[in-house]
């Protein structure tokens, strides 16, 4: 760890906002060779100083021109206004997640996408939230109680606690609740086993060779598959068999859902959307909470704040739907977390035709990107962008830019689908775990941000649970 990490890792708690961790910037350009090094370890860690700042930017891997979008005026151009030339997702992120969600709506384009996405989307539209938020405040209610018998001071992994809380969620979401119990450790097991042994680096695609050569799978990540896919097909026949028990779930909207011809999905097709909607639902809030325990941990003001704000709003028990709005102090802890750790850090995208953007040639096959990580740190958009500072999210200002510049759940028709889910499950998830504990990194833990398919605080997140004393 570089000695400006070291001096951030000690002023935390010390008074003013907290500057986390993240990995040390260089001044120079690395060599490519360099380059794909540091991208196997980590997709942090390419980054200059320089590129923070910069509106563009521009650079060739081996055959392949990167073009990176870093303002509002870049990444409204390319993914909003000719969302069409750049809908197709990159080689490496489709050559990544194709054994694991097969054709599902993360890297399908085209016309499966736009088919798909009408059938997916109303099944996890924000209209759909409070029918999901008994199972939401159930499962969580049932952590917490869990913690309790733990007792006050227990060493749990963070991580791995809102990893199964996060999995336990979607899971009953998807699949109704008592199947939701029987499979959750299982597939949360398997999606980090995948993601531990999938390559970052695209090699073939950064050559120009064509998305038809086999591209090389360890028996680790045949493994993690075949595991999802069993316990995937168990799921839907015994949902099947179950006929649902009448209540709501993912997984009965998929069978019941008709396309526009008044065509079902077929069964791959609802395996593979089923398996995209747990890795979004999953992965991806599990991250933002274990980061947002983290954060609130070296900053006790905002933590103060926090524990204030939800004994206020619901004092004599846990939050109801309609007490999620005025949680706004929670909720902006968790945009303020999604904007310094974004849980898809790099959202990247081929180009479908020769281009121009920000009046730079863009020859088809290109790899568009738009950078949270950098985006979202980016001094000349951000005020202190280093800084854990919830209060950039409160009042009119909501961050104080364009919404061009935060885009933790992407942007333009691709934005992710199961956004209000995720952002409601969030606000509940720490809302109700922080009326109870008030968890604590545990003593002389080094927590750096490492980003493989998603960006988490490494492998583990070791807290003591700290019961609250009122």
């Amino acid at each position: 760890m570089s000695e400006e990490s070291d001096e951030r890792q000690t002023v935390s708690g010390t008074g003013g906002s907290f500057v986390p961790p993240y990995p040390a910037r260089p001044e120079l350009e690395p060599s490519v060779l360099e380059l794909i090094q540091l991208a196997r370890q980590s997709l942090l860690s390419v980054w200059t100083q320089r590129s923070f700042t910069r509106p563009w930017l521009k650079l060739t891997v081996l055959r392949r021109l990167l073009f990176i979008c870093n303002s509002p005026q870049t990444v409204q151009e390319a993914f909003v206004r000719k969302h069409a030339i750049y809908e197709r997702k990159s080689p490496q992120m489709r050559h990544a997640l194709e054994p694991l969600i097969g054709d599902g709506l993360f890297v399908s384009d085209g016309e499966t996408w736009r088919r798909r996405r009408q059938i997916v989307a109303p099944i996890i539209h924000a209209s759909r939230v409070p029918a999901f938020f008994p199972v939401m405040a159930e499962t969580i209610a049932e952590r917490r109680a869990a913690w309790s018998v733990r007792g006050d001071g227990a060493s749990v992994d963070m991580l791995e606690e809102m990893a199964h809380l996060t999995a336990e969620i979607i899971c009953r979401t998807i699949f109704g609740r008592e199947l939701g119990r029987d499979y959750a450790a299982e597939v949360v097991e398997s999606f980090t086993a995948y993601q531990r042994h999938i390559d970052q680096i695209d090699i073939l695609s950064l050559l120009g060779l064509p998305d038809w050569i086999p591209r090389f799978r360890s028996r680790a990540i045949k493994r993690a598959v075949k595991r999802i896919d069993t316990v995937l097909e168990e799921i839907i026949s015994s949902y099947e068999s179950r006929a649902g028990g009448g209540e709501t779930s993912v997984i009965g909207g998929l069978l019941d859902a008709r396309d526009e011809d008044g065509r079902p999905l077929s069964r791959q097709a609802i395996r593979n959307e089923a398996a995209v909607i747990f890795m979004a639902g999953h992965e991806t809030t599990a991250n933002t909470l274990a980061w947002a325990w983290f954060l609130l941990s070296q900053a006790p003001a905002v933590r103060a704040k926090l524990h204030a704000e939800v004994d206020a709003v619901s004092p004599d028990g846990d939050p109801a739907f309609e007490d999620v709005s005025r949680l706004t102090y929670t909720r902006a802890v968790i945009e303020e977390t999604l904007r310094l750790y974004p849980p898809v850090p790099i959202l990247a995208r081929e180009a479908g035709q020769d281009d121009r953007i920000a009046g730079v040639e863009i020859p088809k096959g290109s790899i568009v990107m738009v950078v949270p990580w950098l985006l979202h740190r980016n001094p000349t958009l951000w005020d202190r962008a280093d800084h854990f500072e919830p209060e950039r999210f409160l009042g009119a200002a909501r961050g104080g830019q364009s919404k061009f510049g935060y885009v933790p759940f992407a942007i333009g028709p691709r934005i992710c689908a199961g956004l209000s889910f995720g952002l409601t499950e969030s606000i509940l998830s720490l809302a109700m775990l922080a009326r109870a504990f008030d968890p604590q990194l545990e003593p002389g833990t080094d927590i750096q941000p490492v980003s493989r398919l998603t960006l988490r605080p490494g492998e583990r997140l070791p807290m003591r649970l700290r019961a609250r004393g009122g």
